[in-house]
């Protein structure tokens, strides 16, 4: 049996959070500039970060699309021609985008463009119209099923690519369109503004009484009636590639370089397994341990097996479950086991931790051995980004991850 690789697409909110996606084993990333995109407040790139981002990748082999996916105002239609002219030839390997006027506009830069899963594309019609003004993939919406994926793969071209999301933070929205932060904040989830309502504590009132507030709960903390479970379909690598998706994409340019590691990390393990002997694919109990470990919700696989139901939803509450710490990071390796760490949470002299290498195995180590750059002993490493070398009994490679189980 022969199938087609599957592209494993990756977040990155940043230049950090690209290598580490690299390294870790995505074959792509998607990044966004500091306007036109949907994740504003994430990190973002300038346009140097983004050739320093897009040359690490290529030297990887591996690929970097640039988001611009805002359903565009007059404003930014007037002011996106200068944008786009910036980027044109930075090496682009594909811009994604919504809005049939920016569309319009990055389809002349000789690059390939992407349709985004705001452009709620439900259809294999509405797959065939983007296909013939010349995108190159279709990233679906997100409340469709394997079986309406699988159909839409059977009534399109070949040589048009799906893509769909596998992974990451589901909104209360219909893919990704939202009017609720707008309308409760005045930011604009549509403009990369959103302010996240959907995880907002709720009452009701009813209308002839005024100004009573009546809690719709669930237990005595309340509840989070738009809260939706993360999704996750690790397990279901196989059924994806039958359904006909050409890319899995994991949500998350908001997360921290340990969520995307870990995410990514796994999702190459469950490929690869795939590829090696698809016939016989079965998951692993410890991808879903492995993924417990930085923050997550419960799991749901969404729409993919048919309409969320009730379970789907967390109404107690809308807090990440965090089982780990993020520790640090390898920034540099040095001679005789020493490396250089960037901190990301407090850390003290004899706490133990676990290693996270690139290549997705990880190893034990009990810091006992912390100094700053000066070569001074530390017992604590308090400051958020503050450098030290520390000693491991096993050889380290940049960008491993530290990461310590919390603290109940």
């Amino acid at each position: 049996m022969t199938v087609k690789r599957p592209e494993l697409v990756a977040p990155a909110g940043d230049l950090e959070k690209l290598k580490v996606a690299i390294v870790y084993g995505a074959d792509s990333v998607y990044i966004g500039g500091r306007e036109f995109g949907l994740r504003k407040y994430a990190g973002n790139f300038d346009l140097e970060e983004m050739k320093e981002g897009i040359d690490f990748a290529h030297r990887h082999g591996k690929k970097v699309y640039l988001t611009a996916n805002i359903f565009a105002r007059n404003e930014d239609i007037r002011k996106i021609d200068e944008f786009f002219d910036s980027i044109k030839d930075l090496g682009f390997d594909g811009i994604i985008v919504s809005d049939p006027g920016v569309f319009k506009k990055a389809i002349k830069l000789g690059i390939p463009v992407h349709i985004s899963t705001q452009a709620n594309t439900t259809n294999y019609e509405s797959a065939r119209f983007w296909y013939e003004l010349g995108a190159k993939r279709i990233v679906l919406a997100r409340e469709l099923s394997l079986e309406e994926i699988k159909e839409i793969r059977e009534n399109t071209p070949q040589k048009l690519e799906l893509e769909a999301f596998v992974h990451g933070a589901v909104c209360i929205s219909y893919s990704g369109r939202c009017f609720l932060s707008a309308y409760m904040t005045g930011r604009d989830a549509n403009r990369g503004e959103c302010a996240h309502p959907c995880r907002y504590k709720y009452y009701i009132m009813e209308e002839k009484r005024p100004g009573q507030y009546f809690e719709v709960f669930e237990d005595v903390d309340g509840t989070y009636i738009f809260n939706s479970k993360d999704l996750c379909m690790v397990e279901h690598i196989d059924r994806l590639v039958e359904a006909g998706i050409d890319a899995f994409k994991i949500e998350g340019r908001m997360k921290s370089s340990f969520y995307v590691a870990t995410v990514v990390s796994v999702y190459r393990k469950a490929i690869d397994k795939f590829l090696k002997d698809p016939e016989n694919f079965e998951p692993e109990k410890v991808w879903l341990e492995e993924i417990a470990k930085c923050s997550h919700r419960s799991y749901t696989t969404n729409f993919y097996f048919g309409r969320p139901a009730h379970n789907d939803y967390k109404f107690e509450s809308s807090k990440y479950i965090r089982e780990y710490d993020f520790v640090g990071i390898v920034k540099e390796v040095l001679e005789d086991g020493f490396a250089v760490v960037e901190q990301r949470n407090r850390f003290f002299r004899g706490d133990v931790v676990e290693v996270m290498l690139p290549d997705g195995t990880y190893f034990v180590q009990k810091l006992d051995s912390i100094f700053d750059l000066e070569g001074n002993p530390l017992e604590v490493v308090p400051h958020a980004q503050q450098l030290t070398r520390i000693k491991f009994d096993r050889p380290v490679t940049e960008f491993a991850i530290l990461r310590r189980k919390a603290k109940e």
